[in-house]
């Protein structure tokens, strides 16, 4: 991976992977182009879905990417671009991407229903819309591809963005597994039944086995995940218990994080442990070093694409500023710790000493001593070996953070036309997720209409903390714990065991849309829902 210096210029190797949604009727030039058809009219950019072999502390792995013709990851549009995308699928298998953060008419979102199929391999498939400004990512929306690295961050620019004098560094978290996602989700007591991914681990990616639908995360026959019909899991407490496992080369179940006890149930921080963690594609035994000025500011975007790990992203002896939640621009919260749980994004703001040197950037893996990370470092600054773990493990992620945010552009005031309290629902044994005990096919969509203001109420009653994604929408946290709050506008809010955090949107974005806990191996097992507009099929 090459590095660049240019400021108000994307650093980052890992800029943003391209995805889309079918619309529901292919015109015959959609459906024509084939993988190596020229880009129609306009200034669409290319982007391909592909495998590739990324190395990860010495050992070869096959996974995905999305990437543009010269190799770029990802997206990063100027001011006034449109979302103007050809992605082609060559990943061998279908698949779909949804634009995290974008709020695209429905047809373009890109998650796979009654409406909308997955994007056959060799096809290419335009989209078009508005985008929205910030730092938002895309990923697979199919089936277990994002576990293997089908993501990439998607950046849109304002024109503020590009006024400020500053550098720009897209930092992109993942969690690695040599081992298949359907192997690891049935470890844990998960489903295995018709999700087998065809030995998508280091070995190699053959053709995916999984029947369409049995995964896609929006497909209304949900046969093969109908899990309010699934047995109890039959792993015992020695099985579940990670400490008695070990931790060989292969990711084990993380069973029993145990911070506290509700009830008799045990709290869990983390489903798995995982081989690696990443970011930007690299461990801490290769680090990428991003070169920065002496005294010069930087912009951090950082986005946790993990699949089921939330990081505290550690500034060591840096001071950095919150200015934006999931893309949308905050008042600034000074500090040098933030919590980042799955799918949530952070823009942070820093002043690099005049002195110059070198400044790690580091993601703590939550409830753990796993670490990953980045090093900012100015000319001739001596970068030293950072261990991938910590001397102690780190606390839960709470709400402290997202007590202190305040939009900058709130919602107007208005009182709600419809509110609705929801409660997150599962336990680890059986391995079964579910919102008000009802598993994705089971569900009980939440029916608004156009023009409504809507107010949804997440009650976690389950010992694990949930990350709540809406799809089509950006809400604004309006209360944590029942106290009114004037919080941030986001779209993914992270709901600790048992605490309660209330949102409102506008329902100004017709279609069916996906909403879940971003934590994929609990969307995998249930706990999904949609937000459906009143005579929308």
């Amino acid at each position: 991976m090459t590095l660049a210096l240019s400021r108000r210029r994307l650093l980052s190797t890992a800029v943003a992977g391209g995805c889309a949604a079918l619309l529901p009727a292919f015109p015959r030039s959609v459906l024509a182009a084939g993988p190596d058809a020229a880009p129609t009219a306009g200034d669409a950019v290319r982007l391909t879905v592909e495998r590739r072999t990324l190395e990860v502390n010495g050992k070869g792995a096959g996974m995905f990417g999305i990437r543009q013709p010269d190799g770029t990851h990802g997206l990063t549009l100027d001011p006034g671009r449109r979302f103007l995308v050809d992605l082609t699928n060559r990943a061998g298998e279908d698949t779909i991407i949804h634009w995290h953060g974008q709020t695209p008419p429905y047809v373009q979102d890109g998650v796979a229903d009654m409406n909308r199929p997955t994007i056959r391999d060799g096809l290419t498939v335009r989209y078009d819309f508005a985008p929205r400004t910030g730092t938002h990512w895309m990923h697979s929306h199919h089936g277990l591809q994002e576990q293997l690295l089908m993501a990439a961050p998607l950046v849109v620019r304002s024109d503020e963005d590009l006024r400020a004098d500053e550098q720009e560094v897209v930092i992109l978290l993942h969690d690695f597994t040599f081992r298949d996602p359907a192997e690891l989700l049935a470890s844990l007591g998960g489903p295995s039944a018709g999700m087998a991914h065809g030995g998508h681990g280091a070995a190699g990616m053959g053709q995916g086995a999984m029947s369409q639908g049995s995964m896609d995360h929006g497909a209304m026959n949900h046969g093969a995940m109908n899990h309010g019909q699934m047995s109890p899991g039959q792993m015992t407490q020695g099985q579940m218990d990670h400490g008695a496992m070990g931790h060989g080369s292969m990711p084990q179940p993380n069973g029993h994080d145990m911070m506290g006890m509700s009830g008799g149930m045990a709290m869990d921080l983390n489903d798995i442990d995982y081989d690696a963690y990443l970011a930007n594609d690299r461990t801490l035994a290769d680090p990428q070093v991003v070169r920065v000025e002496r005294g010069g500011r930087v912009r951090l975007r950082v986005i946790n694409g993990a699949t089921s790990t939330a990081f505290h992203l550690d500034l060591g002896r840096l001071t950095g500023q919150v200015i934006a939640a999931d893309g949308n621009p905050v008042q600034p919260v000074a500090g040098s710790r933030f919590g980042l749980s799955m799918g949530q994004r952070l823009d942070i703001r820093l002043t690099l000493p005049a002195g110059g040197g070198a400044f790690p950037i580091l993601a703590l893996r939550e409830g753990a001593v796993q670490r990953t990370g980045i090093i900012l470092a100015t000319p001739g600054a001596e970068v030293e070996k950072i261990a991938d773990t910590g001397q102690a493990e780190t606390d839960a992620l709470d709400l402290s953070l997202e007590r202190q945010l305040v939009a900058v552009a709130p919602l107007a005031a208005r009182a709600a036309d419809l509110s609705q309290r929801m409660q997150l629902t599962g336990s680890m044994m059986p391995y079964v997720w579910s919102l008000d005990s009802r598993t994705f096919g089971n569900h009980r969509p939440l029916i608004v209409r156009q023009g409504q203001r809507v107010e949804l109420t997440f009650e976690n009653a389950s010992m694990m903390a949930h990350p709540m994604h809406l799809h089509g929408h950006h809400f604004q946290v309006v209360a944590i714990d029942g106290r009114p709050v004037a919080g941030a506008v986001r779209d993914t809010v992270l709901v600790p065991m048992m605490a309660s955090v209330t949102v409102a949107f506008d329902a100004d974005n017709p279609g069916r849309w996906p909403l879940h806990c971003h934590n994929l191996l609990h969307m995998a097992t249930g706990m999904m829902t949609e937000v459906v507009y009143e005579g929308f099929v």
